[in-house]
């Protein structure tokens, strides 16, 4: 591969950075950012790769784009680049959720340009490029998405890009992936924020110092609602429908919980709790987490 153009450089994208100098995949990287204060990070971190002030500095001299900014960006970014692009080009990027960005795509992006999604299921709490890393994809999924327009050849190039990344490459169709993840990502953050809110609405009413005696539970929930608000608001908007399913099941299942806690069904609540158990034990051994105790981090 020639050139990749990085579009947004902060966690991902300078993870992505990283990886791929690492790797030596691209005789040269170009990165864009527009936040100051992530550039400055960037120039202080002496990151590899060659910061440009405008995207058509880099666009012409580019085989791989990759957008690693926040969905809510896309539109603008399209009108932007629209211009400078050619059927040569190989476009992805790393949202979250899909459908919408496809649609926005479809809209936007100029005919016979092909853009074809990447989901990298890699990520932290943390935001910014000082916590990038050039292992974070190693061993973890990157999903792929097809529809019936997608460039076959592209699609071909791109998994291959991401196995050298070090990634497990799958492909869906984009409203079988937002129905996925709305599941096992998007809800399980919502409740992370949700729960951390009730525990400060809870401190107020009460008027209880109750942070400070944050369990376990707490902690590791609170770890998750300190992910970055701008990228979560885009997902939860742009997958609003299967989110609010998601959120309509764990009302049901919520509420079934609170039905038995004040029945004291005891058969039928050792049932669930046994159940929900089986899925540690299936990640532990698809290989997604470590079986090691937490009983607090260092």
């Amino acid at each position: 591969m020639k050139n990749v153009l990085i579009i947004g450089c902060g966690l991902l994208g300078s993870s992505l950075l990283r990886r791929i100098s690492k790797k030596r995949l691209a005789k040269k990287i170009f990165v864009y950012e527009k936040s100051k204060k992530n550039i400055t990070k960037i120039k202080r971190l002496k990151l590899p790769g060659v910061l440009v002030k405008k995207l058509y500095d880099a666009l012409p001299q580019s085989e791989l784009i990759i957008l690693c900014t926040p969905m809510s960006e896309y539109k603008k970014i399209i009108l932007k680049i629209n211009k400078y692009l050619t059927p040569k080009h190989i476009i992805t990027d790393v949202g979250s959720s899909k459908l919408k960005s496809v649609k926005i795509i479809k809209k936007y992006l100029k005919k016979k340009i092909f853009w074809t999604s990447s989901h990298p299921i890699a990520g932290s709490e943390v935001s910014g490029p000082e916590h990038g890393k050039q292992d974070l994809f190693e061993n973890k999924w990157c999903v792929l998405i097809k529809d019936n327009k997608t460039n076959l050849k592209h699609l071909k190039f791109l998994s291959s890009f991401w196995k050298k990344i070090g990634s497990k490459v799958v492909v869906m169709k984009p409203e079988k992936h937002d129905k996925i993840f709305s599941i096992t990502s998007h809800l399980p953050h919502l409740v992370a924020y949700n729960l951390v809110k009730s525990a400060q609405d809870f401190e107020k009413i009460q008027n209880f110092d109750l942070i400070k005696y944050s369990a376990g539970g707490l902690r590791d929930f609170s770890r998750i609602a300190s992910s970055n608000e701008i990228m979560w608001r885009d997902i939860f908007f742009d997958n609003k429908i299967n989110v609010s399913k998601a959120i309509n099941l764990f009302i049901k299942n919520l509420n079934a919980f609170k039905k038995d806690i004040n029945s004291k069904n005891n058969k039928s609540i050792l049932k669930k709790l046994i159940q929900t158990k089986k899925v540690r034990s299936k990640i532990i051994k698809l290989k997604q987490d470590i079986d090691k105790p937490d009983f607090g981090r260092n």
